[in-house]
């Protein structure tokens, strides 16, 4: 039942990221980093969906992705699909909201965090900078959260002369929020041991320990 399993994780976490930018980001202008802060830009601009938008600059990265790591392609590609087209299905959900600026950018990255994570614990993400970041991840012993958020940072302090000061600031606040209940809701599928003991027990004391 495992593919039961990752297709509600990609469906449930495609709508946590739609609804975390439609509902909180969009309507404050606020970034996030990613294909997803790159889609708000063009939407911010040109007014273009920002989900058609992430879909075209993905594909270079899945090119890459297809030609050095084909099972992570695999994984991934559909994943990205479902979830572009939720951001973009979700648009009409904008114009509800009622919240302040910093609500809104502390709980639209909860929700894009807890998304993205759930996604990732499947082994499957939201595309772009997102796969480039477990391509990476897969390769050394850094936490794909952390690449997520450098990658981020960097996306939103491109983005300053446009959305200026205030709105930066808090979105690096998004991003922080990202990372966290990203890097949260990846760990919640593996089961961790309740304590870990630093050092071998000698033999001795085993026998103590067991008697």
């Amino acid at each position: 039942m495992e593919w039961v399993q990752k297709g509600a994780a990609i469906l449930l976490g495609s709508i946590g990221i739609a609804v975390g930018v439609n509902l909180f980001l969009v309507p404050h202008h606020l970034m996030d980093g990613g294909m997803i802060g790159i889609g708000l830009l063009a939407t911010y601009f040109f007014q273009w969906p920002p989900g058609l938008v992430m879909i075209a600059c993905s594909i270079p990265v899945y090119a890459m992705v297809f030609a050095y790591d084909r099972p992570l392609f695999f994984q991934s590609f559909h994943g990205m699909l479902i979830e572009t087209l939720m951001i973009d299905v979700f648009a009409p959900l904008r114009a509800w909201n009622n919240w302040t600026l910093p609500t809104s950018a502390v709980i639209g990255g909860a929700l894009i965090g807890a998304g993205t994570g759930l996604m990732l614990a499947y082994q499957t993400n939201t595309g772009g900078t997102d796969l480039i970041a477990q391509f990476l991840a897969r390769r050394s012993k850094v936490p794909v959260a952390l690449y997520i958020l450098m990658i981020d940072g960097v996306i939103v302090s491109i983005s300053l002369p446009a959305i200026g000061i205030e709105r930066a600031v808090f979105s690096m606040c998004t991003i922080i929020a990202v990372a966290i209940f990203t890097h949260g809701f990846y760990n919640m599928r593996f089961k961790k041991p309740p304590y870990v003991v630093i050092g071998p027990l000698g033999r001795e004391a085993g026998r103590r320990w067991r008697n």
